[in-house]
């Protein structure tokens, strides 16, 4: 069967935070649970295929976490820096090992990443990801989200037969033509900043647990994992979350089919 792990399930700036010492993050900083490494995540497909979702500046850490020296495939849902920031890193070990690697967007996050990093393409084939594409027998479809004061996300729904989950780390106050690629799905993994968040509206880009918890009685998924998680976030506390709700964990993993 597939499953996902979990590299990474921080937000921007991760946990602990470098100036801060309240209490979530000096827990993490003493090698607590709270520990948490911008978001990300591999999909191993079996026959030691897998994709990763973003590289974000946490990458190398997680590959080392993993022993692991290679990855192929990286899809990117948006060309922000806790997303991006490893791919110079990914290009320079496709260098250095000689192996190509294939990088997967959509073509205006691709414009914006080569902007940045035009030297990727010297190691890495890109893709657009404008149309349907089939990666390991997942049909995987996406979607532009609200993303609030940062302006866009992408996300990624995947289906084979008798399964679909989706991958939705950076949104907030989705209309409802964003909500549709959301229903009928088996696992959705969210993103999720505070439990409720005081900041006024305007100047947020992610869903608080409360607002993400009244989507969920829309959507309905059958299990829902958030991740993308600030400082605000104590993995040691009880939030009463519903039945099929979890916050996600550094290493977590999660089938992706029916038992």
């Amino acid at each position: 069967m597939d499953q996902l792990v979990f590299l990474g399930t921080g937000d921007a700036m991760g946990v602990p935070r470098l100036y801060c010492d309240c209490e979530v993050c000096t827990e993490a900083r003493n090698g607590g649970e709270n520990r948490r490494y911008r978001s990300a995540v591999v999909v191993g497909c079996g026959q030691g295929e897998q994709f990763m979702i973003d590289c974000g500046p946490d990458f190398r850490a997680g590959m080392e976490r993993r022993g692991q020296r290679f990855i192929k495939r990286i899809l990117i849902t948006h060309a922000h820096f806790d997303h991006i920031g490893g791919l110079p890193e990914w290009a320079d070990a496709c260098r250095w090992l000689e192996r190509r690697g294939q990088m997967y967007a959509p073509r205006e996050v691709v414009d914006i990443i080569l902007r940045q990093y035009p030297w990727l393409e010297r190691n890495l084939d890109i893709h657009f990801l404008d149309e349907g594409i089939v990666i390991d027998g997942w049909k995987i479809y996406r979607w532009k989200v609200n993303h609030g004061k940062n302006g866009y996300s992408y996300a990624y729904r995947f289906d084979k037969p008798g399964y679909a989950w989706a991958y939705c780390s950076d949104s907030i106050d989705l209309p409802p033509e964003q909500r549709t690629p959301l229903q009928g799905l088996d696992l959705l993994i969210l993103g999720v900043s505070f439990y409720k968040e005081l900041a006024e509206f305007s100047t947020r880009s992610v869903y608080d647990v409360t607002e993400a918890l009244d989507l969920l009685q829309e959507i309905k998924p059958k299990r829902t994992i958030f991740t993308h998680m600030s400082h605000d976030i104590d993995q040691r506390n009880d939030y009463s979350l519903p039945k099929g709700v979890s916050f996600a964990r550094t290493g977590m993993r999660v089938p992706l089919g029916q038992d």
